[in-house]
């Protein structure tokens, strides 16, 4: 994508895919009518992104400074860390696959929004690759008898995890602002909600 849309690079999405979100602003999502489990449970899933981005975040800094020793860091990112790539690819193909095709069915004016919101998910993909060798690397050191190299190498994680966490929130944000106002829209029950 080089028309400046890059997640690396966008700090909102352009104007002409904001049409539907002025119609359904933000903070009248949760009170509209068309807000059901379905929404509800998207947005979570989002949520729970940004909370396991912050327990990955807050712990790297930690180890970065000695305040955890590596082996119980070593224990919470292998938790945290399997859980967020796992899950974030999870939910990623069920949207490529499954959600988009038929949000942008419904609402063919936002093609270009989810051909966005697709080249966002492959701009993941690859710094979860970066995250998922470091982190590797982070385990294995945090597993030696002398680990003090982990320390350094969780400052550097630490900085990966600062480029990842601002792209992933900026396309969560995006996604929320497409998505959710076609389902308020449309309703969910068209969607298998």
């Amino acid at each position: 994508m080089a028309d400046g849309l890059e997640l690396e690079n966008r700090t909102s999405l352009p104007e002409h895919m904001r049409e539907l979100v002025k119609l359904f602003p933000r903070d009248g999502w949760a009170t509209h009518p068309n807000f059901g489990a379905l929404t509800r449970f998207w947005l979570d899933r989002h949520g729970m992104f940004r909370e396991l981005m912050t327990h990955l975040h807050n712990d790297a800094r930690l180890m970065a400074d000695k305040g955890m020793d590596p082996q119980t860091y070593a224990r919470r990112l292998s938790r945290f860390g399997g859980l967020f790539v796992g899950q974030l690819h999870e939910h990623h193909t069920v949207e490529d696959h499954h959600y988009f095709p038929l949000l942008v069915a419904r609402e063919k004016p936002l093609q270009a929004g989810f051909d966005l919101l697709d080249a966002d998910h492959h701009a993941i993909d690859e710094h979860l690759h970066a995250f998922t060798e470091e982190a590797n690397a982070l385990l294995m050191s945090a597993n030696q008898p002398e680990a003090s190299s982990a320390y350094g190498l969780a400052a550097r994680f630490s900085q990966t995890l600062s480029g990842l966490d601002r792209m992933l929130d900026r396309h969560l944000v995006d996604e929320e602002e497409i998505i959710v106002p076609v389902l308020l829209k449309h309703g969910e029950g068209s969607f298998g909600g």
